[in-house]
């Protein structure tokens, strides 16, 4: 079973992301704050870590640095409310992340995408 790392703040994203993913079979993992995500990544060892940009204590940015660097090949998925942040996702991507997902977002795209990014 392919383990699923969500890393975002907020319940309402998080927990719809979590019910569709463990509905498809997978194993998920949720933590709400960048310094959860980063001993999560750790720990868990993560086949797939799904990210938010903005967070508290540690940004999106700073947990893709700290994923490429101690599990290069793990894809990596970014969620943002588009617009905002747009300098960071592309920062994102030149961070080798895997996929963009903007907010909102259609729980069976994420889905098709996860597969995707697992294959």
């Amino acid at each position: 079973m392919k383990k699923i790392l969500i890393i975002e703040d907020d319940l309402l994203i998080s927990s719809l992301v979590q019910f569709r993913l463990k509905k498809d079979g997978y194993d998920t993992h949720l933590v709400q704050d960048g310094n959860e995500g980063v001993k999560a990544i750790d720990t868990i060892n993560p086949d797939l870590i799904i990210t938010d940009v903005m967070m508290p204590f540690r940004s999106g940015i700073e947990i893709i640095h700290h994923a490429k660097k101690s599990q290069p090949n793990t894809p990596i998925i970014v969620l943002s409310s588009l617009g905002e942040e747009e300098q960071v996702v592309l920062e994102a991507f030149n961070l080798g992340v895997s996929d963009f997902i903007p907010k909102p977002f259609n729980p069976n795209e994420l889905a098709i995408r996860v597969k995707r990014a697992l294959q």
